[in-house]
């Protein structure tokens, strides 16, 4: 990427004094002792290409659109995991502006402060490619006479990803040289690391990039009191076949296990390590008992089943909550998927979008005020993106022309209130509650195989032979695995994950599955799994149905003991589904998406 920075920055000294760049650079001229021009010569057209768009643009908001359309085209095609994982999208200026004008307002009514006053320490925690710094920095809001202290001293910015960290740095620094200029000042207060990791252990590379590493530190020690950003959203990966799950960082999942998991009703909260879950638990953490945050995230939040125990903590949080609905869930269908309108990040995220403006000021006069505004139905990507640039921030919104006050009921609902009647009603079955009045005793989800390619078959001989295949190429994986660990310690084993074949033609891998082939368990063919199965509605398959080979199977032992046993099950829609409810009964074994995650 260096020729392409060369190309739309000449005349920046960025790779002169940038920490992570100047030790890039050192490991570069090693390389380049080995000829490493011979491997970019394939790429000496991309960067033609972009000296010629670059060519003649001497505006930063016209080099800016060329950055961000190249890392957003080149990140989507060349590290598609990664994209995923991290939840890399492009925040839309005027989503970034409206936040930075809210946040500053919250500034102004709630502590008499702004941007620019002294010792308002500012971070971005996912920077990107520092569109939120970048914006700020342009936004008017902090004085000229301010913004070199300001820049210099009480603006932060956290970014992951090496490229983005360049694009973000260079970045931020042609802004401020535009708007100031005299000489070229760089921009130290950008860390490379994870926000999340940074309060878990201490940085593992600080030997080969000290000033970084001392900018980490500092970092830590400072009163965080605005933090501004879009979160990556990513609630972990869809198959184990992709080794792309999210990564674990104990304390932050400590804090979200003692609080959102622990007052939610569900029964599973693993939706809760959301990446942007964890960024909200992260970033309440972080500013302590007062400060402002301004985020754009998945709004899922806002009326989930999970999330029933982060509302009531938000609730509790903070002073006042702001949430600007923006709607464009494309997880839906037909006129629901109309009515939902344009997806602001385009194709970057099919999931509901808000912007939230969350403020803890220990000495309002109320705690825990929630004003909610609907961007409205049947709106395209453009109408909403011009409503947000006309409101221009939360000041904009007033109770007359759009925010709702919001009074959450005993089960922590802000919206589509239940009507608790309902619960006067005789249930279909209740696990947790055993003194319950109930329908049936017992209840399952269907089958879920993970596997449903190796696993279910419209041939009985087909499936037979796949399963032979398979139980004999994962008994061959513990072989491998167990001949590799044979002269280790336990502490020296290859980690699994990454040891075992992801070849998709030989096996497919669960986590329950590599939990078994960590304990080094062999599978056995057994003719008797070979069972008829309802796969979809009126569509019956033949299933290997086995503990081990499936997935979950739930409660279907008890149900479906074996292929002999006759039973009948009512399937229901499950809970949440965006479907209508539906209930269909089945004298043979469902799958779990006979009916939409359905409860049988």
């Amino acid at each position: 990427t260096k020729p392409v920075f060369d190309a739309l920055f000449e005349g920046y000294s960025f790779t002169q004094h940038n920490p992570v760049s100047m030790a890039m650079q050192g490991v570069l001229d090693v390389l380049q002792e080995h000829h490493l021009e011979k491997e970019s010569e394939t790429l000496d057209k991309f960067y033609e290409s972009v000296k010629m768009r670059a060519a003649g643009i001497d505006n930063s908001a016209g080099k800016q659109r060329i950055i961000v359309e190249l890392y957003d085209k080149f990140f989507r095609n060349a590290f598609p995991k990664m994209t995923e994982r991290l939840g890399i999208v492009y925040t839309p200026v005027e989503v970034v502006d409206f936040i930075i004008h809210s946040v500053n307002d919250a500034l102004q009514s709630e502590f008499g402060q702004s941007l620019g006053s002294d010792n308002v320490h500012i971070i971005d925690p996912f920077t990107g490619t520092g569109t939120f710094i970048t914006r700020l920095l342009q936004s008017g809001l902090i004085s000229k006479e301010r913004l070199a202290y300001k820049y210099q001293n009480e603006i932060h910015a956290n970014e992951i990803v090496l490229l983005a960290y360049y694009i973000a740095a260079i970045n931020i620094e042609a802004v401020f040289h535009d708007i100031m200029g005299g000489e070229y000042l760089p921009f130290n207060g950008i860390c490379l690391t994870d926000t999340f990791q940074l309060h878990e252990k201490e940085d593992l590379v600080s030997h080969m990039m000290e000033a970084n590493s001392s900018r980490r530190k500092k970092q830590k020690a400072l009163d965080i009191r605005v933090i501004i950003g879009n979160p990556p959203y990513s609630a972990g990966q869809k198959s184990e076949m992709d080794n792309n799950a999210n990564v674990a960082y104990p304390k932050l999942d400590k804090s979200i296990t003692q609080t959102y998991a622990l007052f939610s009703s569900a029964t599973s909260t693993k939706n809760l390590m959301d990446s942007y879950i964890r960024a909200i638990r992260w970033a309440s953490d972080r500013i302590g008992d007062s400060g402002v945050i301004g985020y754009v995230s998945n709004a899922s939040f806002i009326d989930g089943n999970s999330m029933d125990g982060l509302r009531k903590c938000l609730a509790d949080e903070f002073s006042s909550i702001y949430v600007f609905h923006l709607r464009g869930n494309q997880r839906t269908s037909g006129e629901l998927s109309r009515q939902e309108g344009g997806k602001i990040f385009g194709s970057g995220s099919r999931a509901p979008i808000a912007i939230s403006i969350l403020i803890k000021n220990p000495n309002a006069a109320e705690h825990g005020q929630i004003y909610m505004h609907d961007i409205g139905d049947y709106l395209s990507r453009e109408d909403k993106l011009a409503k947000i640039s006309e409101f221009k921030s939360i000041s904009g919104i007033t109770e007359a022309n759009g925010w709702l006050p919001i009074t959450p009921d005993k089960h922590n609902d802000w919206v589509g209130l239940r009507d608790d009647s309902f619960e006067q009603f005789i249930s279909l079955g209740d696990k947790k509650d055993k003194d319950a009045v109930t329908i049936f005793e017992n209840y399952s989800l269907g089958i879920g195989t993970n596997r449903d390619a190796w696993c279910y078959n419209s041939s009985q001989a087909t499936l037979a032979d796949n399963m032979h295949r398979f139980i004999a190429f994962y008994n061959g994986e513990v072989e491998r695995y167990k001949s590799a660990c044979r002269d280790l310690t336990t502490a020296q084993y290859p980690n699994s994950d990454y040891f075992v074949s992801k070849d998709a033609t030989k096996i497919s891998w669960s986590s329950s599955l590599i939990a078994d082939f960590n304990r080094l368990k062999q599978g056995s063919y057994r003719q008797e799994s070979l069972t008829t199965s309802f796969y979809r509605p009126f569509q019956k398959q033949w299933l290997y149905y086995d503990g081990m080979f499936n997935h979950r199977v739930g409660q279907m032992p008890h149900i479906f003991p074996d292929n002999r046993l006759e039973n009948r099950v009512i399937c229901v829609t499950g809970r949440g589904e965006t479907v209508s409810f539906t209930a269909l009964m089945t004298n043979a074994l469902p799958n779990l998406h006979t009916i939409a995650s359905g409860q049988c």
